[in-house]
């Protein structure tokens, strides 16, 4: 039978949709990626903020039309079910199997029994080490996504994630380097290491934070050229992490910092442990350490008592700063967390116009960053090419894929270039691409 995938939300939960995969692949399904050739459509969804959940119910509802085609089996997993599977059985029968996040120690079974008809008995678990190194990488041939935790403990009071994924719990660190060389086996030259918090990885194994150590030993795989991690919270940002990007060639000179606000009122409601004097000071460290470093921040505007006062600071806090990468997210109300019951929640057109305000300022931000990188040379790989077969397109240390820009280069002498890593030198951007040419 052919299975086709849907994978939505976060680079977390593109790996739950991989482990998927493999295991289809493990039990001699065929894997297909247009829906009309599927038997089995599975999709992995999100229910992270009320975009992501409108998102998945769309998609679900679109893809049960193909079950008056070919499609014979819907199968729906992941954090959108987690919350909310009884409401979802009853309003989408069209669905044949939702799988929540909390059973996917059952995964296997449950799709034998719905396909099958059968109930294995050994299953192995879903996040088993067999499963990881099984599973089908989908973002290209030399990049892959390195999950070395789940869940999360910090209980930010805007957030679900506890909710839906539980507390941290760290992967053993012999399994993450098993996982690592046999990637670096299969050809994948780059790392990204993801958690909900990465600073805070091994803390519940080894009574502390292990990042600095594991990245260290994932540089001495061979093979591996790019390594990189996400989602660094700016209270357990070490010396010692600060120092292995600063010495390290494998680490990309990237620090992600989901920082969310800058003003201590808000941040004391968010449940943050972080404080305004704390992040200036952070952030000037790491800058004075690593000067050609890439910071990139995520923030929350409107979030429920934020003052005009307190978005001026932001403002502030963001111009002053110069991020060289930013997001920024409108407050979403989220089921069951704390700051949904708060009061003051800020009107949605509030919202809309800090979102505004804060993106404007950040387009002059990146162009201005980015015009400084004209005339510099950069190691970039290759990942594709435009339509018109005029420029290639790649990614250098400075962007994360999907997430931050790319750089076009003039594809002059048609070269088999692709996941071929090249040297290029910078002579135009636009937006929040740079244009190149190789050198």
């Amino acid at each position: 039978m052919n299975v086709g995938f849907i994978s939505l939300g976060c680079s977390k939960n593109l790996v739950d949709t991989e482990i998927a995969i493999g295991i289809f692949k493990n039990k001699k399904y065929n894997i297909v990626n247009n829906p009309n050739n599927a038997d089995i459509i599975v999709i992995n969804t999100c229910g992270f903020i009320e975009s992501a959940k409108e998102e998945a119910i769309n998609t679900i509802i679109e893809m049960a039309e193909y079950k008056k085609k070919k499609c014979k089996y819907l199968i729906v997993m992941g954090c959108l079910v987690e919350r909310y599977k009884k409401e979802l059985e009853k309003s989408l029968p069209e669905v044949d199997l939702f799988i929540k996040f909390s059973e996917y120690n059952q995964f296997e079974d449950k799709i034998d029994k719905l396909i099958k008809n059968i109930n294995e008995k050994d299953v192995k678990d879903f996040n088993c080490i067999e499963n990881y190194i099984n599973k089908t990488i989908t973002t290209g041939n030399k990049t892959a996504y390195l999950r070395i935790a789940e869940g999360c403990s910090n209980r930010c009071t805007y957030c679900a994630i506890p909710y839906i994924r539980g507390p941290l719990v760290s992967r053993r660190f012999e399994d993450i380097i098993e996982e690592v060389n046999n990637l670096a086996k299969n050809g994948y030259e780059e790392i990204i290491v993801i958690a909900q918090d990465t600073t805070k990885y091994g803390i519940d194994l080894y009574g502390k934070s292990k990042l600095a150590e594991l990245l260290q030993e994932i540089s001495n795989v061979n093979g591996i050229k790019w390594i990189r991690f996400l989602y660094a919270y700016p209270e357990t940002i070490t010396d010692e992490l600060i120092n292995i990007v600063k010495e390290n060639d494998k680490i990309c000179k990237y620090f992600d910092i989901p920082l969310q606000h800058i003003s201590n009122s808000v941040l004391k409601r968010m449940n943050r442990n972080s404080n305004e004097e704390g992040i200036k000071k952070l952030i000037k460290k790491i800058r004075k350490e690593i000067p050609d470093i890439i910071l990139r921040t995520s923030l929350i505007v409107g979030f429920p008592g934020e003052t005009e006062e307190d978005f001026i600071k932001l403002y502030n806090f963001v111009k002053e700063t110069k991020f060289d990468k930013l997001g920024v997210f409108m407050y979403s109300k989220e089921d069951g967390t704390p700051a949904e019951k708060m009061l003051n929640q800020i009107h949605g057109n509030t919202k809309k116009s800090r979102y505004n305000k804060i993106m404007k300022l950040q387009q002059k931000i990146s162009e201005e960053n980015l015009k400084q990188k004209i005339e510099k040379q950069y190691e970039v790989l290759i990942e594709g090419k435009t339509l018109d077969n005029k420029y290639l397109i790649g990614r250098t240390q400075m962007d994360v894929p999907e997430m931050d820009g790319v750089i076009y280069i003039k594809n002059s002498n048609n070269k088999k270039l692709l996941n071929k890593f090249i040297k290029c030198k910078i002579i135009d951007v636009k937006d929040y691409d740079l244009i190149g040419e190789i050198v």
